[in-house]
């Protein structure tokens, strides 16, 4: 029997990687003929598309989905995989020498601020952070029941207590991600007001040749959003990330992959400060357990012997990058509270720098802008006392936690 000779495809021949494309499509598992231009691409280094290596990624994690009967099909995120697969080994690798941590945990923060600043110039959504913070407070908490636990130098209310904040913050964490807050569309005021506003742009763009608008006509221009087509109230704003309008805006935070706004922003709060609590407690009993003969603070840049074992070298190491996370948000929820106390939103205090209108005092932590302040007692009652949006907490769902 003669073997047929192997017949590469014609030009014109469609090819389907999940085989014959005259199946049904719900059976396929990618966009062929997206993918198939997006390699073409990649292979002939068209260099007229900028971004088409992110394209195709995202071509790659839309459709990369396990068929599951209950669920459907899971989608699966790939900057979630970087933070699992690295943050193990680099921590590890850090703990074999105080010189290879040194280069480790300096170089750490700084590719997560470059892939910060990569993501935020292109405006668009990661769970790279959101994973990255969980993935390493479960590691934290892992070395802690593994390695330091057994060591008899932690009593059991230490560890009750430890797991008890890190669950609250995990709870706020969630209540945090059920929503900042959207800006809801009034049907007969917004469609009474799409019509003004869209004489109104017409008008602007017709006499925007030298000829000054009044401030009133600024001021509709600037509460009316074009891209949700709604009239904005005071002191929201549009987010470019999540494509939506938020009450209160305050801004769009990488690490929770939400935005901060009327409805959670207490909750974001409460989540920083319980976080902070937790890791500095987890901090100083780690520290206590591996340099027992030092106080905590000396123990943290003075630990003699400590890289003599390697479980204690990888505890010393995790602690030092938990100082690290810690100082950053530390920053953080500093100021959120002098811009609470100030009666300002982190949006109102760029927005200001952006068009001048703000001066920095103390060192860049307090701006002062155009927003009038009513006290700081008066501030912080009405922060804590801010109404919820009617119908803002939907029932939580998977999509909500991520």
């Amino acid at each position: 029997m003669k073997r047929e000779r192997f017949k590469p495809p014609e030009p014109d021949d469609p090819f389907c990687c999940c085989g014959d494309i005259d199946q049904q499509r719900e059976y396929c598992c990618c966009d062929c003929e997206e993918l198939d231009n997006a390699c073409e691409r990649l292979i002939q280094r068209d260099s007229k598309n900028e971004d088409f290596l992110s394209r195709l990624l995202s071509v790659l994690s839309e459709r990369l989905g396990l068929q599951c009967s209950p669920l459907g099909s899971v989608r699966i995120e790939l900057s979630i995989l970087p933070p699992m697969l690295l943050l193990p080994v680099l921590l590890q690798v850090a703990a074999l020498h105080c010189m290879l941590g040194v280069v480790v945990l300096t170089a750490l923060p700084g590719l997560v601020l470059w892939y910060y600043y990569m993501t935020h110039r292109k405006k668009r959504r990661t769970l790279f952070f959101l994973s990255l913070a969980l993935f390493s407070l479960a590691y934290m908490y892992y070395l802690f029941i593994t390695e330091i636990v057994p060591r008899g130098d932690v009593s059991y209310q230490q560890v009750v207590t430890a797991t008890t904040g890190m669950i609250l913050m995990l709870i706020s964490l969630v209540r945090t991600k059920q929503g900042p807050g959207y800006v809801r569309a009034d049907n007969r005021h917004n469609n009474i007001t799409s019509t003004n506003q869209s004489k109104l742009c017409n008008q602007d763009s017709a006499c925007c040749n030298g000829v000054s608008q009044t401030d009133h006509a600024v001021e509709k221009k600037r509460k009316w959003c074009s891209i949700c087509r709604l009239v904005r109230p005071s002191r929201a704003g549009h987010c470019r990330i999540c494509g939506v309008c938020v009450l209160r805006m305050d801004h769009h935070c990488v690490w929770i992959n939400c935005c901060v706004g009327q409805d959670n922003h207490r909750h974001f709060l409460l989540t920083l400060l319980l976080f902070l609590l937790t890791s500095l407690y987890g901090i100083s009993m780690v520290l206590r357990s591996v340099c027992p003969r030092q106080s905590v603070f000396t123990a943290l840049l003075y630990c003699p012997g400590v890289y003599n074992q390697y479980s204690t070298a990888l505890c010393f190491t995790c602690v030092w990058y938990s100082c690290i996370i810690t100082g950053g948000l530390l920053h953080l929820l500093i100021l959120q509270i002098i811009n609470i106390s100030c009666n300002v939103t982190e949006r109102e205090v760029q927005l200001a720098l952006r068009n001048g209108t703000g001066r920095r005092r103390f060192c860049g932590l307090l701006v002062e802008t155009s927003t009038p302040s009513h006290g700081f007692m008066h501030n912080w009652t009405h922060f804590l006392t801010m109404h919820t949006a009617e119908g803002a907490h939907a029932p939580l769902t998977l999509t909500d936690v991520v």
